[in-house]
């Protein structure tokens, strides 16, 4: 295996070889790939890991708060490394997905009719369209 991106120090999470190719990965180009894809890319790397211990790597890394699993309808999910808070728009046209920073000081109060007291724990903004034409 090839050198790993610097590991998270995650109390509780055992840091495998396997864990830190899945982790260097999505580290590497950060374009949210597929379980599958992420698989496609270690197997040159990597040649015994298989499907299964990349899916296992990336619901431990999920589970743990390494990166974040972001759905799609009904599509395969895909790993964002990004742990700041954000949103994800998918191109159409494309099926590319691009993180989208929340704008400062907004607050989700004056955007949504949320009952008084209201406290959120997680939030998830996934939008799909196209993007302008250049």
């Amino acid at each position: 295996m090839s050198d790993p991106a610097p590991f998270p120090n995650i109390p509780g999470l055992r840091m495998t070889k396997q864990r830190k190719e899945v982790y260097r990965v999505l580290m590497e180009q950060r374009d949210h790939p597929t379980a599958t894809e992420v698989y496609d890319r270690i197997k040159n790397s990597a040649p015994s890991i298989s499907l299964a211990t990349v899916y296992n790597c990336l619901e431990t890394l999920v589970d743990h708060k390494a990166v974040k699993q972001v759905n799609f309808e009904r599509g395969p999910s895909r790993y964002c490394p990004n742990l700041v808070e954000h949103g994800h728009f998918q191109d159409e046209a494309t099926g590319k997905i691009h993180d989208i920073n929340l704008k400062e000081g907004v607050s989700l109060c004056d955007l949504l009719d949320l009952p008084p007291g209201t406290h959120i724990s997680n939030l998830e903004i996934n939008l799909k369209g196209s993007l302008p034409q250049n």
